[in-house]
């Protein structure tokens, strides 16, 4: 599978990606995650490492995994590992990582389906699968969906329910469905 250049907005916005989008908690993230020093954990859509840089910091093992150039470039200006690929195609053996996270990026996913087979594919049985996505359910998420749409992103947003019946129909458990302001994490193990 080619990457395509359906993520050029992202080359465009990489160099200020962190100074609008960078404030979060990652504490509720961490404790989702379950990672350990030394786990190893993919960043799927990880972009700028605005996110993998605090696993780092507590001693995660983290690859950035992106299809944007520009974005995996800023990632490795914080001395972040970084693999150009699609989540629909990684580049890692079956049942090799035992953490992978999704921030923000699973909507951008162009098969989502084939996607979800290939994360479930790459995660080690009892592997931790986190994803924070804004919650379709919400009207300030439905609203960021038409303005993206509107804007040719190619996006697609799906509820948290679906998305976990969606990782379900290739071998993953649900754990559980947390929310935030408009924000929900999806954790599923293997």
């Amino acid at each position: 599978m080619k990457i395509r250049n359906r993520h050029g907005h992202f080359n465009l916005i990489a160099p200020f990606y962190d100074k609008v989008f960078g404030s979060m908690r990652h504490d509720l993230l961490l404790q989702h995650l379950d990672a350990r020093p030394g786990d190893l954990l993919l960043d799927i859509g990880g972009g700028t490492g605005r996110v993998a840089q605090h696993l780092a910091a507590a001693g995660v093992k983290v690859i950035v995994v992106d299809p944007s150039p520009a974005m995996l470039k800023a990632a490795r200006e914080k001395q972040l590992p970084g693999v150009r690929a699609l989540a629909e195609q990684l580049p890692f053996a079956t049942e090799s990582i035992q953490r992978i996270l999704i921030v923000d990026a699973f909507h951008h996913f162009a098969r989502q389906e084939l996607a979800a087979q290939e994360l479930v594919r790459v995660l080690k049985p009892g592997g931790r699968l986190v994803i924070e996505e804004p919650d379709l359910r919400t009207r300030g998420t439905k609203l960021i969906a038409i303005l993206e749409k509107a804007a040719l992103m190619q996006t697609n947003f799906i509820a948290p329910p679906e998305m976990a019946a969606l990782f379900a129909r290739h071998g993953a458990r649900l754990v559980t469905i947390t929310t935030e302001n408009i924000n929900a994490q999806i954790v599923l193990t293997k």
